[in-house]
């Protein structure tokens, strides 16, 4: 939560604190020390932790390899044809605890630069801040295509960037959000194609038979789950999904 709150305390804009400072509101106030160091109060960042809370689903979903693995959970079931199993709760959990074990690296490296310095007094809160925002640019420009940063850029009239951490969250997010939409469709698309085989062929068969009016896909669904246990389907899913992650 506290690295959830640091990443996103990095996108307000900076008049909000200039503001609180002038104002000198007694319940949202921002102090300068003599040695330049920044004070907030206990209700400004009471304020910053409950506005973390509200934007915590959004940010889950944008940021982390959430999107892909859900997307790629949900085609492989319906390539499966096995309905609502495994059940969404269920497919939710899978997409976390992998989206957990991804992330590691980054959320480690969140705690260990910017996280455990602010705790023991050695960083300001903003320096803290800068720090997990630009280790978590460095996570999602590795995993964006050049492609859709690069339309993106050209959309919001920026040139070129020269390095990682000119490029602002306002192009990053969105190019970031669109190459996990693209990758989990690929992903899904060879998935879906073994099953689609085995769905012709029984159509086929049965066709030929003369059983039309026996449904192909029942009488499919064994067949793919046979074939889908035999290869360790689900191992292979996974780890293939984490694969395609660059830490």
């Amino acid at each position: 939560m506290v690295l959830v709150s640091l990443a996103v305390l990095a996108l307000l804009p900076s008049q909000l604190w200039a503001q609180a400072s002038v104002e000198g509101l007694p319940a949202l106030n921002v102090t300068t020390g003599e040695d330049g160091e920044t004070t907030y109060s206990l209700s400004l960042q009471i304020l910053a932790l409950m506005t973390v809370l509200t934007i915590l689903p959004s940010f889950l979903l944008g940021v982390t390899a959430f999107t892909r693995i859900i997307i790629v959970l949900s085609i492989l079931r319906q390539a499966l044809g096995t309905q609502q199993t495994p059940p969404n709760q269920v497919l939710i959990s899978i997409a976390l605890f992998l989206t957990f074990y991804i992330m590691a690296p980054t959320f480690e490296e969140i705690y260990t630069q910017s996280l455990s310095p602010y705790l023991d007094g050695q960083t300001s809160p903003v320096t803290a801040i800068e720090s997990a925002a630009s280790i978590l640019r460095e996570f999602l420009i590795l995993n964006t295509r050049e492609s859709d940063l690069a339309m993106f850029a050209e959309m919001a009239g920026d040139a070129p960037y020269q390095t990682n951490d000119d490029v602002p969250y306002s192009v990053l997010l969105p190019a970031f959000i669109t190459s996990e939409l693209k990758t989990a469709f690929q992903i899904g698309f060879l998935l879906f194609l073994p099953f689609l085989v085995i769905d012709l062929v029984i159509a086929s068969i049965l066709m030929s038979l003369g059983m039309m009016m026996l449904s192909p896909m029942l009488v499919a669904l064994p067949f793919k789950l046979l074939l889908f246990v035999l290869v360790d389907g689900w191992a292979m899913t996974v780890a293939s999904i984490a694969s395609t992650y660059v830490n």
